[in-house]
């Protein structure tokens, strides 16, 4: 599969760019396939191209002193990462790896620091983007601070919610293509064990159920809401 501009125009960062410089993007960027587990960014390296995810899920992960796995933040399908290389030339402070298999647009930093120069929407939603990224990392720190576990994982779960579902004050949403318990255990530093506990008793009580592979919903939203608040214990 080659890089087209109109393969590029699907992302929502780069939609808005003349057909011009789509097409000189397209030219100097590659297509790389993952399979699980495979790391598309290294941490302590100064990555030279903006991973672009066209198909599957990415994780941003890092390490701790004595070996143990962190997960930081999800990438989904029309989103990117590797963005703070783009304005301070520095290494890249995490590994990104495919939870799934996946399909990435590799596009070269050099030229996307051209166009931001020339494209003053490029660089507003860039740092929206790196807004937002410090704002749920900041979320997810204080997440670590909760010492009731449960909490946390009520917490991560009701993050994951997609936001349109709760600002419309439904009693139910919808996670599609949910991450794993051991994915949400690295990014809460708890156990897979942990999470999955806290899974069942959430089914007990007709919090959530499993709608296949694909699918979790959330039946009771506003009382998910309450127990990530901790105004509700388990």
């Amino acid at each position: 599969m080659v890089v087209t501009q109109q393969l590029l125009s699907k992302f929502p960062l780069l939609k808005s760019l003349p057909e011009a410089d789509l097409l000189q993007l397209a030219q100097l960027s590659r297509l790389e396939k993952l399979s699980r587990r495979g790391v598309i960014m290294q941490a302590g390296v100064t990555e030279t191209h903006l991973c672009f995810l066209f198909e599957g899920r990415l994780q941003g992960v890092n390490f701790t002193i004595d070996g143990r796995e962190v997960g930081l933040y999800f990438v989904e399908p029309g989103d990117f990462c590797g963005e703070l290389g783009l304005f301070d030339h520095g290494t890249q402070p995490e590994f990104v790896m495919a939870l799934s298999p996946s399909v990435v647009v590799m596009v070269p930093m050099e030229s996307l620091r051209d166009i931001m120069q020339r494209h003053s929407a490029i660089v507003a939603a860039l740092g929206h983007r790196v807004a937002t990224r410090v704002r749920q990392m900041t979320q997810q720190r204080a997440y670590l601070g909760l010492p009731n576990v449960a909490q946390r994982v009520c917490c991560q779960l009701f993050d994951l919610v997609p936001a349109p579902q709760k600002m419309t004050g439904g009693g139910s949403g919808v996670i599609s293509n949910p991450p794993t318990h051991q994915e949400i255990a690295i990014m809460l530093s708890v156990s897979r064990e942990t999470v999955t506990r806290v899974f069942q008793a959430l089914q007990q009580q007709g919090v959530v159920k499993r709608d296949g592979s694909s699918r979790l919903l959330i039946t009771d939203l506003a009382r998910l809401k309450l127990l990530a608040e901790g105004g509700e214990e388990f």
